[in-house]
């Protein structure tokens, strides 16, 4: 009879910060893990281009430098951490889900036939086109307003709303500038896969055309182990004004009715049923226009969101890290339910809406004064002293961020006050930059 094998697992995190590793210690049997990191983060999401055969060969050579038993590797970033996760994880025999059911997410357009196979009733209209095609806005055969964006990209860059042909074609600009940088890494990973004849001449450098849709954001995050789907929370995403950008995210959700988050779950589970994805992580955003009752899915995701690790930790009492580890360890997921410190968590970003160069940052006394204001409130920082907004890398189309804030508080009131209060504590100096065509122009 075999003994028991007790020995602490290799957790192996895919561009792990220092923040994700105090994350993960918090978790509540941190003690059974040796958290490693694979890859750094930098590489995998800071830099703007990739080559995804090239990082692929760079994780196999680390992990093989490693000389004791790899359990899990996990991934919480976008592409290409994304999809090197479970191709590392299947040649170590490590559960993940199929590639081709990842890309079946990750492809925004093929997502889009899938989920008009199987849940064609939260579709928005699309199409594909070409964007370096002389006809591409013949191609979107959708009426003004739209938005746009590539197949495969990061957060919301290269992300435009279209009202006229003229935005259009300035979008296209710099999209045919930019889209390469992802596109050419997706395209690695589409050859590693037979695609649907639907799908020829739609590679990683092609664009998605998109009704508009209006109303309140929400995502369910969950994860699929061994066939068996289960949701361990959803969470508020808040616009801004323009509803362009995500201000804030808020957990555990309120803004849409218990009877809509049923509907958002059914189908995000349909959807992953359907696909076949199967001992992986995802969380699927919504759009519910309220006056319509009209639900429509904006985009599945491949992981657990490092964005509401902080939310989770607060409300529930550990990191949704946990179920991610589980699912890859071949264990049933355990996520424990209002067990944190606070009633409610948020996620703030910081904003800046013109062109900067940044002078300076808050400092580690600011942090600490912050700390003592606002017990318990995490801070990351975008940005550095030198740092050029408009050079920084996958930043949202329409604005700039600086930073973001992660807070408990005992109500949504009491949450946004407090952000106000952290913003007062975070000074940041930013030089205004002037265009020097704009300035010709003007005189």
């Amino acid at each position: 009879m075999s003994e028991p094998d007790d020995r602490p697992r290799n957790v192996f995190v895919l561009g792990m910060t220092d923040l994700q590793r105090e994350e993960l210690g918090s978790m509540r049997r941190a003690a059974r893990y040796r958290f490693r990191s694979l890859l750094d983060y930098h590489t995998l999401v800071r830099d703007t281009e990739y080559d995804f055969d090239a990082l692929l060969d760079e994780a196999r050579a680390e992990l093989a430098d490693f000389s004791g038993p790899i359990d899990a590797i996990v991934s919480h970033w976008d592409f290409p951490s994304s999809l090197l996760a479970p191709i590392l994880s299947h040649e170590h025999g490590i559960p993940a889900p199929s590639v081709t059911s990842m890309l079946k997410c990750e492809h925004k357009y093929w997502s889009r036939l899938e989920q008009q196979q199987s849940v064609p009733e939260v579709v928005p209209g699309f199409a594909a086109f070409d964007p370096f095609a002389d006809d591409a806005l013949d191609q979107v055969r959708l009426p003004f307003p739209f938005w746009v964006k590539p197949v495969k990209s990061h957060s919301s860059n290269l992300g435009f709303e279209i009202h006229d042909e003229q935005e259009f074609e300035s979008a296209l600009e710099e999209i045919r500038a930019e889209i390469t940088d992802v596109g050419d890494a997706f395209n690695q990973v589409l050859d590693r896969v037979d695609l649907p004849e639907s799908l020829r001449g739609v590679d990683g450098n092609t664009c998605l055309a998109e009704e508009v849709i209006t109303g309140i954001q929400a995502a369910p995050e969950g994860v699929v182990a061994r066939g068996r789907v289960s949701v361990h929370g959803i969470v508020d995403m808040h616009r801004d004004p323009s509803g362009h950008s995500i201000d804030h995210l808020d957990y555990p959700a309120v803004t849409v009715p218990a009877e809509v988050q049923r509907r958002m779950v059914d189908t995000a589970e349909r959807f992953m049923r359907h696909i076949g994805y199967d001992d992986g992580a995802f969380n699927v955003e919504y759009m519910w226009n309220r006056e319509a009752d009209l639900l429509r899915l904006i985009e599945v995701n491949t992981r657990i969101s490092q964005s509401h690790t902080e939310l989770f930790l607060k409300v529930d009492g550990t990191s949704n890290h946990e179920v991610a580890i589980d699912v890859a360890l071949g264990e049933a997921p355990r996520m424990p339910r209002r067990q944190g410190r606070f009633a409610v968590a948020g996620q703030w970003h910081i904003f800046h809406d013109a062109d900067a160069v940044v002078r300076g940052v808050p400092g580690e006394e600011d942090l600490a004064a912050l700390e003592r204001a606002v017990p318990d409130t995490k801070v990351t920082l975008q940005v550095a002293p030198g740092d050029r907004l408009s050079d920084l890398p996958h930043q949202d189309s329409y604005r700039f961020k600086l930073g973001s804030v992660y807070l408990g508080a005992d109500d949504h009131d009491q949450l946004a006050d407090r952000f106000r209060q952290a913003l007062g504590l975070l000074p940041f100096e930013l030089d205004p930059v002037t265009d020097p065509v704009t300035e010709e122009a003007a005189g």
